[in-house]
């Protein structure tokens, strides 16, 4: 045979290309591809490898230039993002919201969490898409939007304004990390610990985490929103005010951090030995805090210490985070409400006359954010009744994603 008929034959054997109904959003200062499940192909509208395969494909990973340039990914945590979204099977809830974090060099989807940020962006999709009851969306107003979230099985309500029957994306409301203004949406997640309201896994309030290679940490371990190791910065060597290019061009640091990250894990049950941290990247986060400090946002915006009530700087699938993801906000404002945590020392907490802090904003890369929780002290454990934040959301761009149809 012929190399020409060779060649001829594997471009004739290739599979070609399919196309699959998708919406591209941002979501908060994350974005993602969006799926309604009726829409994926039938082998990924169930849990498995199918799915796993066809949303990597998506996205462009495994991406050894980590650059996800033969896909829809952006190469970043916050844009390595996946969402699907059907008609809730619950008649207390309007739509179940399933969220998978794309790992950009690995071929692997984590499914361990949910992505906070792009909670702002499930109400607008639903309503858009036909998933919420034609019968309760006004002409002009506000519907209230009840999510329940598949991964961490529990509740987050949005409030999606309304203009002329259709959802309001433009508005004034300006959200550090995101460029332009659009339409405040207010997130609240509901009851936001996780399993039976087990806030703090260890029982402790601050731990002392041994950390091979690094030392003893004083660690608030909290499970709210999403599972938070929270260090302070001096400890580490840092003050609360770095930007990403400080820590995320420094290898020395970031193996410092997911030693961490992987040590808080263990101690928090979230593995069972070190090892298994490796693949479970979305989940813990690991945040350091420290008290107000003034400083130059990543856009260039002085930060003035007395706007704000802490400092807080974050970690996400091993890179220092542009801003704040929405649900290690919500483990902020879930640690900074309970007496005694590092987040609440850092910000001002244990001090004679300090409040009682059900609100808090923190200084983070990109500028500074609002968040609020109420705790109490209900038959020996904390609990939190919700945490609330405003984001915003976005449609970027409809249609179709295509994929070669071999890809899964």
């Amino acid at each position: 045979m012929s190399d020409t008929q060779r060649d001829a034959d594997a471009t004739n054997s290739a599979a070609p290309q399919i196309k699959i109904l998708a919406t591209y959003m941002r979501g908060g200062t994350s974005k993602g591809v969006f799926f309604k499940l009726s829409d994926l192909p039938a082998a990924a509208q169930v849990p498995g490898a199918a799915r796993d395969q066809l949303l990597l494909r998506v996205i462009g990973s495994p991406d050894p230039y980590e650059k996800h340039i033969d896909g829809m990914g952006g190469a970043t945590s916050s844009t390595s993002k996946t969402v699907i979204l059907s008609k809730s099977t619950s008649s207390e809830h309007d739509v179940d919201y399933l969220f998978g974090q794309v790992a950009i060099d690995k071929p692997y989807v984590d499914w361990s969490g949910n992505c906070g940020n792009l909670s702002a962006a499930v109400g607008p999709f639903a309503i858009a898409n036909g998933l919420v009851d034609a019968a309760r969306i006004p002409e002009n107003g506000v519907v209230e939007v009840r999510i329940w979230q598949v991964n961490i099985q529990k509740t987050i309500v949005s409030q999606v304004p309304i203009v002329k029957g259709e959802v309001q994306e433009t508005g004034d409301f300006e959200l550090d990390g995101v460029t332009f203004p659009a339409a405040e949406i207010p997130v609240a997640f509901m009851d936001p610990a996780d399993g039976e309201g087990a806030i703090f896994p260890t029982g402790n309030l601050v731990d002392e985490l041994e950390v091979p290679g690094v030392g003893v940490l004083k660690a608030t371990l909290i499970n709210a929103g999403i599972p938070t190791v929270f260090i302070n910065a001096a400890d580490i060597g840092y003050t609360g005010t770095e930007l990403q290019e400080a820590i995320n061009s420094d290898s020395k640091a970031l193996g410092m951090f997911e030693a961490i990250r992987a040590h808080g894990a263990l101690r928090m049950g979230l593995i069972n030995e070190i090892g298994e941290a490796a693949n479970r990247q979305h989940t813990p986060k690991v945040a350091f805090v420290g008290p107000p400090a003034d400083y130059l946002s990543s856009s260039g915006v002085a930060i003035d210490s007395g706007n704000i009530d802490l400092l807080v700087r974050a970690l996400s699938m091993g890179k220092l985070h542009h801003a704040m993801m929405g649900t290690a906000a919500v483990a902020i404002a879930a640690a900074a409400a309970i007496d005694g945590t590092l987040v609440n020392l850092a910000a001002g907490g244990g001090q004679p006359g300090s409040k009682k802090r059900d609100a808090v904003t923190f200084g983070h890369p990109s500028g500074s954010l609002r968040v609020g929780a109420e705790a109490s002290f209900i038959d020996g454990r904390w609990h939190i009744e919700q945490a609330v934040m405003s984001r915003s959301a976005r449609v970027l761009m409809e249609g179709f994603v295509r994929i070669p149809g071999d890809s899964f």
